[in-house]
């Protein structure tokens, strides 16, 4: 591991970033000012939710129509590119004064953070890495947890000294003056993929390079997509509605706050662990596992009397979310190639977009009609054992395909 991570630095250091960065387009930092947003346009749970719906379904649809360019731009040029109009949309956020200007604010940081920025870094480390993907997905995964971990402090302080706007200013200085250097510096070498591999890629099913309209024709993608949906949806929703759920509990934001900790810890030792297993045994082993551990996480804030029941439920549901990431980071590319691995995974990404996209809306609606997010969770985890069963035949065949 210190021999593949010396040789390795720089591009690790970059998808590092790429997800490290991506938190400021993440629901989770976003909802840290959702009250004192609400409360500047007047907008209830409901219209909150609504209007990020909105925002996040249209970046999904601007995802699914770029994201190409992850194929047709060098990296170098493409990053930096995304990490300006990133810093402009933390500004128009800070700047902004209508319904108007805010809903555009959190169309482009959900496009350039939770979008383009984890589109990049995916892409990126499927094409540079091959025999050690999972590993290097793994590694580079660690980029969320860490924002999750480092960030809601100082975001928090900073709303408390400075108010939502002026943070939000300080968030668009860090993406211009931090980020955006950095990734100019460390793509200024390029990188050819490592591994058992020629130059022209690593291919997938058939061996071959699979295209979207092919992928689109294949039975796989479809049976996957609930799949591919539900862990950013309720991944979304928890923290999307934290401020709800204290409200509903009698908890303080402050005792929930370890949630975070224990959320970022499991999914860090479960992407190392994921990562082992997809490059051992392949990442579609993982597929009717990966949800059930969120079914008995968004299970158990219903029943919770106290912030620890909110805190043990963020670290189970940790897991399903480590696996999550390292799993998908290997499975699309070796199912249908890296040729144009870009195309193919804004698809996919537009998908998991979409699913963060309805949640905050779907259960804002239900949150305004007297249905508590604590009871909807009673709903999800069924959901969740439903499509760990589902998961079994649709492996079998993939096995006998291959």
């Amino acid at each position: 591991m210190l021999r593949f991570l010396a040789e390795n630095r720089r591009w690790l250091a970059t998808g590092l970033l790429l997800a490290f960065g991506s938190s400021f387009g993440q629901t989770w930092f976003i909802s840290l000012f959702a009250g004192e947003i609400r409360a500047e346009y007047g907008l209830s749970d409901g219209d909150w939710g609504l209007i990020y719906t909105v925002a996040t379904l249209s970046s999904a649809a601007l995802l699914l129509g770029r994201g190409g360019w992850a194929d047709t731009v060098p990296l170098s040029r493409l990053a930096p590119m995304i990490a300006g109009a990133f810093a402009g949309a933390a500004l128009l956020m800070a700047l902004g004064q209508s319904l108007w200007t805010l809903g555009i604010a959190v169309f482009l940081l959900r496009f350039c953070g939770q979008g383009m920025f984890s589109h990049i870094k995916m892409t990126a480390m499927a094409r540079w890495f091959v025999a050690t993907r999972g590993r290097a997905m793994a590694l580079t995964n660690l980029g969320y947890p860490l924002g999750e971990v480092l960030l809601p402090l100082p975001a928090v302080l900073l709303l408390a000294a400075l108010g939502w706007r002026a943070s939000w200013g300080v968030v668009a200085a860090v993406l211009l003056l931090v980020v955006l250097p950095l990734l100019v510096w460390l793509l200024a070498q390029d990188r050819a993929p490592q591994g058992s591999v020629e130059a022209t890629g690593a291919p997938g099913l058939g061996g071959r390079h699979w295209t979207r309209p092919e992928v689109l024709r294949h039975w796989l993608f479809w049976a996957l997509v609930p799949l591919l949906l539900t862990p950013g949806f309720i991944g979304t929703v928890i923290f999307f509605h934290q401020v709800h759920v204290s409200e509903v509990k009698g908890w303080t934001l402050t005792a929930m706050a370890p949630g975070y900790l224990a959320y970022a810890t499991a999914t860090v030792s479960t992407a190392f662990a994921a990562g082992w297993a997809c490059d051992r045994f392949g990442p579609q082993r993982l597929l009717p596992v990966m949800v059930l551990p969120m079914a008995l996480g968004i299970w158990l804030i219903g029943p919770a009397e106290t912030p620890l029941g909110w805190i043990v439920a963020l670290g189970i549901i940790g897991v399903t979310q480590g696996m999550s990431g390292t799993t998908w980071g290997t499975l699309l590319p070796s199912l249908y190639g890296t040729n144009h691995l870009g195309s193919v995974r804004a698809m996919a990404t537009a998908l998991m977009v979409l699913s963060t996209a309805i949640g905050p809306g779907i259960t804002g609606v239900l949150i305004d009609r007297g249905v508590s997010f604590p009871e909807q969770g009673s709903a999800m985890a069924l959901w969740c054992a439903a499509l760990s069963l589902t998961m079994v035949p649709v492996l079998r065949r993939l096995a006998r395909e291959t």
